[in-house]
């Protein structure tokens, strides 16, 4: 019998970084105690019943497959919630192609602009990151070039930190706002420099607007406000409607990338099922559960922003999104939270989400609000490591 061939390399490269501290939690959590998880972006509030009523109305007797592209509906509410929310009129049959979830569509998007034999194999990521971006890019090939953000620079991604020459190389960047994990959002000007770079040396760049509705003081903006030209924006329900169960989001920019991304997708899947698709059409036409939705994480916020402080936990960026970017007593963000999973509470260890991120923790404000009140009781248990 002959030997099969290898197996992909970046498979060989350790788990996934929540699968890995899951299975701490469980070696850690006492026994009996059921953890309660700030580490998982994913909310424990209900999805509005409006939502899970236009889904249940529209299983078919007999199901078939969706098309790549999504129903015109879906498309057209996906384009109105862009116009009613960053003023932006797109085309929803050229400028918008429905995703399931957009996790999916992260990983696969360095399959389409990276090609083989081209001297642009960069993708630029700033870190810490969600670290699909960077899984996506090994596994097509790509040439990672890390911009790591600071303290210092309030966690904003500044394009003048990357230099020309690797612009030059570059085939796609990653910009994160609101950013996970930190919170911190952009300026106009920041946005302004990025699209201008992306349109000099021809590199698209990929705005993971994710929690673009998960804000307080001040509503982010869209890189699509800046124009199409070379971006492509997602978005998805999984945050604004608590709807992560359901894998439905979107990407909507250049033209000439959603033509692309068009021909590529039939070789990966299609648009989630057709009743799934009902679900987000009344999702992205209301805009009043969303604001429901604001203000639940914004009471968890409020909640633990001031134990923190009367810990002396000091809080960094977390301008917007259901974060708390925490820095850690004595810097060691594992150890930290080792001590943590012991009284049953998990939050996320920074380093995992890139080195950049070590010395901080994130806290996902999804528990329910009595789950977060008995985390902090909890915590009263745990004390403060000696620090020098």
């Amino acid at each position: 019998m002959s030997t099969p061939g290898p197996i992909h390399p970046q498979l060989a490269q350790g788990d996934y970084p929540f699968t890995s501290l899951e299975a701490r939690s469980r070696e850690l959590c006492p026994p009996g105690v059921d953890p309660i998880y700030f580490s998982i972006g994913d909310p424990r509030e209900e999805t509005p019943d409006f939502i899970r009523q236009a889904l249940r109305d529209a299983v078919p007797v007999v199901s078939s497959y969706p098309t790549v592209v999504g129903e015109p509906a879906l498309r057209r509410a996906c384009a109105g919630w862009v116009e009613r929310r960053f003023g932006v009129k797109l085309d929803p049959d050229r400028e918008i192609l429905p995703v399931n979830g957009t996790k999916e569509a992260v990983f696969s998007l360095a399959f389409s602009v990276l090609p083989p034999g081209s001297s642009k194999r960069t993708v630029v990521i700033p870190t810490p990151a969600y670290p699909v971006y960077a899984a996506g890019a090994r596994f097509a090939g790509g040439e990672i070039h890390e911009v790591p953000l600071t303290s210092a620079d309030g966690w904003r991604f500044d394009p003048s930190h990357v230099p020309d020459a690797v612009w030059e190389k570059t085939a796609l960047l990653w910009l994160n706002v609101p950013h996970n994990p930190t919170g911190a959002m952009l300026d106009d000007g920041a946005y302004e420099r990025t699209l201008a770079l992306a349109r000099k040396f021809g590199f698209w760049v990929a705005a993971d607007e994710a929690y673009s509705e998960v804000f307080f003081d001040k509503r982010p903006r869209s890189a699509l406000e800046f124009g199409t030209d070379n971006v492509l924006a997602l978005h998805t329900l999984s945050k604004r409607s608590a709807m992560t169960g359901y894998r439905s989001g979107f990407m909507a920019g250049d033209p000439r990338l959603i033509e692309a991304l068009r021909r590529f997708r039939p070789n990966l899947g299609v648009a989630t099922p057709e009743f799934v698709q009902q679900a987000a059409i009344v999702a992205w036409n209301d805009d009043a559960h969303a604001a429901k939705q604001r203000e639940r994480y914004a009471a968890k916020r409020e909640l633990l922003r001031p134990y923190f402080a009367r810990r002396g936990w000091e809080i960094e960026a977390s301008e917007a999104t259901f974060y708390l970017w925490m820095k850690v007593p004595g810097g060691d963000d594992v150890a930290f939270v080792d001590r943590l999973m012991r009284v049953g509470v998990v939050p996320l260890p920074g380093r995992l989400l890139g080195a950049a991120g070590a010395g901080y923790l994130r806290w996902a404000l999804v528990p329910t609000l009595d789950r977060c009140r008995e985390a902090l009781s909890r915590l009263d248990t745990v004390p403060d490591p000696v620090t020098r």
